[in-house]
């Protein structure tokens, strides 16, 4: 085994766990699926360990963690070093629960004026949407088909002072 400069060994399931983590950085994915692929790779950990390397992972800010809703199993995502998903806001399926990255303009400008004029600064990397997803609303026959309206939308937003 050899030992980083940190002093923690590294070993061949972590290598694998972290390798996992980069390889699907552009995704969440849950600690049974990390667990999935080390038995795989033909270096199995149990769910102990897993979380406790996942727990280091999370305290040296190489990974983030995100609770979408309580009860449910966290998921993880790889930090590269772009912070790329500080930058965009997040969309859960109610159907599938396929969480997806949400890149939107219109809705970082929303961001901005809240910070703006509001003095709230919204954290994109926690903020979820929730909804029907593209294909679940095909499978259900649902408001996928529908027109784009070419109307422009507006946010009211509330500020009453008392």
């Amino acid at each position: 085994m050899n030992s980083n400069s940190r002093g923690k060994y590294r070993t061949k399931q972590r290598e694998v766990i972290l390798n996992y983590l980069i390889k699907n950085k552009n995704r969440h994915v849950t600690v049974d699926e990390i667990i999935d692929h080390t038995k795989e790779m033909g270096s199995p950990v149990g769910k102990t360990t897993a979380y406790r390397y996942i727990d280091e992972l999370e305290q040296k800010g190489i990974i983030r963690k995100y609770t979408i809703e309580k009860g449910i199993c966290a998921c993880y995502q790889y930090i590269d070093e772009e912070g790329k998903c500080q930058n965009h806001f997040h969309f859960k399926c109610k159907v599938c629960g396929e969480l997806y990255h949400l890149d939107c303009s219109f809705l970082n400008t929303v961001k901005n004026h809240l910070c703006d004029n509001h003095g709230f600064e919204i954290d994109s990397s926690k903020t979820v949407f929730y909804g029907t997803c593209k294909k679940c609303l095909k499978k259900l026959g649902g408001k996928n088909g529908r027109k784009k309206r070419k109307t422009k939308w507006t946010i009211w937003i509330s500020t009453r002072r008392k």
